[in-house]
Formats: structure tokens, C-alpha cells, sequence
């Protein structure tokens, strides 16, 4: 069964795919995986290559190329769900790269699930200095989405090499120094610089507007930063920054 299910996921042009046992997975500050899916048994964890052009010094070519990675791997999670529904019976919960999840405020930038812990457990890779998983063959350059089934699956080898080579260059060029601590990713340090136009800067926006006269009012609505505030509300939090991705020596081409 495992063997059919990967050559499916391979064949749609998933880069590698990994299979863990839920409990193999730990993520300290997410939910229980039985949350998602209380019959859980395994995970099926895909592993996306970044495209190159989300390097590229245009930030709108680097943000529509991770655009596109996030439709595919929402396409594809979708048809490998149906695929296990229909030939094996399966129980399913598709867990996407990253929105929606759930939001509370004893929670601040806490995603339910980690897709990190999920792809370690898969065997897809471990984690380096800069707290991302570093894939064997794509190294930082890489994304992941999960599949929660209550199928059980062989879970895949471990990866026990440690494939971060240690050059501090994420901890160096982070402009938020959010990585200075080790093992430990300050989110909120991150997020502030990495998402100027995210939620935090959309309270901010709405304060000052509410505390301005009309005249100001029109100004900040026909301003530059209310209209990037607008596009990443329709898009999605549009990062700004990804110096610890971009930046890693591990699997550039």
C-alpha cells in the first residue's frame, strides 16, 4: 500500500514524499493531531521545492512564485486525499502550508499544526540553525504540507544526519535578530519585519485613521501603504523578507 500511495504522489509531481506515525510526531505548541482527526493513525507529509524566482529581487516575482507552490500543494493534497478516500476507504484531514488556523489570543502566531515536526517525523529531513528543516537533496529550499489518515502506513527511516553546515549566515543576515537565541525562533521579532503589511500593521493603520481628521483620513486611504495593506488581505500575509531561506549555502543550485 505505502508503495502505491508514493509512486500516486510522485506521478503528480510532488518533489518526495515521507510517511510517520502520529506518534512519532512532536510539536510542543500545537494541537494534538487527534484534533484533526480523531481516528488518526499516520501522516503522509509532501515535500515542494521552492522555484527559483522566489529568490528573485523582484518581491513580486519571489511572492507569486510562492503563490503558485501554495495552489499546487493545495491541488495536490486535495487529489491525493480523494485518491485514499476512494481506493482504500481512508479517513482524511488535508493540513495546507500554512492559512486558516485557528486564532486566539493566549495562541499569538501559533499555527495548529506543525508542518516542520511533521516533515522530521517523515524522515524528510532535521532541523538547522535557522530552525527551518533542511531536506536531504533540496536543503532549506523546500515546503511541506501534510495529509492526517487514519491508515496505517510503515512510517519512513529517520534522518539522523545533521545537514546544517553551521554557518551562522541566517543568524547574521536576519534584520529582525530573531534567530539570535539558538533553537529558538523569537515569531513575534520575525513576524514584525517579514510581514509589514500583515495584521499587526493593519491594527495600526486602523488606529491612526480613526484618530485622524477626515482630510488625514483621505490621505492615509489613497496612501501607498493602505493599498498594500488591501492586496495582502485579499492574497494572504505577503512576506517580505526570507534572508534564513534565501540566504542558506545547504542545496543552492
Amino acid at each position: 500500500m505505502e508503495k502505491q500511495i508514493k509512486n500516486y504522489i510522485l506521478e503528480l509531481g510532488v518533489d518526495d514524499v515521507g510517511f510517520a506515525c502520529v506518534e512519532d510526531y512532536h510539536s510542543p505548541k500545537s494541537y494534538e493531531i487527534t484534533k484533526f482527526l480523531p481516528a488518526a493513525k499516520s501522516l503522509i507529509v509532501l515535500a515542494f521545492k521552492v522555484l527559483s524566482s522566489c529568490e528573485s529581487p523582484s518581491m513580486s516575482a519571489a511572492l507569486n512564485g510562492y503563490l503558485d507552490l501554495g495552489s499546487f500543494s493545495r491541488f495536490s493534497s486535495y487529489q491525493i486525499a480523494r485518491f485514499l478516500e476512494r481506493k482504500y476507504g481512508a479517513q482524511v484531514a488535508t493540513i495546507p502550508i500554512s492559512y486558516p488556523f485557528e486564532i486566539h489570543s493566549d495562541r499569538p502566531a501559533i499555527a495548529d499544526f506543525s508542518q516542520r515536526h511533521a516533515a522530521v517525523a517523515a524522515g524528510l529531513g532535521t532541523f538547522g540553525r535557522h530552525n527551518l528543516v533542511i531536506h536531504p537533496r533540496f536543503g532549506t529550499r523546500v515546503h511541506y504540507t501534510s495529509i492526517i489518515t487514519n491508515l496505517p502506513l510503515q512510517p519512513s527511516p529517520k534522518c539522523e544526519q545533521d545537514f546544517c553546515i553551521h554557518c551562522n549566515l541566517c543568524v547574521e543576515n536576519c534584520p529582525a535578530r530573531a534567530l539570535d537565541d539558538e533553537g529558538k525562533t523569537d515569531v513575534m521579532k520575525c513576524l514584525g519585519h517579514s510581514q509589514p503589511y500583515g495584521l499587526g500593521a493593519d491594527i495600526g493603520f486602523q488606529l491612526q485613521r480613526l484618530g485622524s481628521s477626515p482630510e488625514e483620513q483621505k490621505k492615509l486611504l489613497m496612501s501607498e501603504q493602505y493599498a498594500r495593506l488591501r492586496q495582502a488581505a485579499y492574497l494572504g500575509n505577503q512576506y517580505m523578507c526570507f534572508n534564513c531561506l534565501k540566504l542558506c549555502p545547504v542545496g543552492q543550485s
